[in-house]
């Protein structure tokens, strides 16, 4: 269930990196699903292939929110709170 968040402030409106992972294309390497920040646009991997890059782009720019970058999936997660957000 998602949870009301005060970091959905931050989502803007964002044009994707890449159509892949951006440090796997960059690296040759292959990724299990993608996740899209929505402060920036960042595309990364997520936590289930073997880099995590999305995860290690929050660490590294503290940007809060992601969403699911995959096709017929509609969800978001927030880092910070580390909850499903609306």
């Amino acid at each position: 269930m998602a949870t009301a968040c005060p970091h959905l402030s931050t989502i803007r409106k964002v044009k994707p990196s890449a159509k892949g992972c951006e440090e796997c294309l960059k690296m040759g390497d292959t990724w299990v699903h993608l996740r899209l920040c929505l402060m920036c646009g960042h595309v990364g991997c997520c936590d289930s292939s073997k880099n995590k890059h999305a995860t290690k782009h929050f660490h590294s720019t503290k940007h809060p929110i992601i969403q699911s970058f995959e096709p017929g999936e509609d969800w978001k997660w927030c880092y910070v709170d580390s909850a499903m957000v609306g």
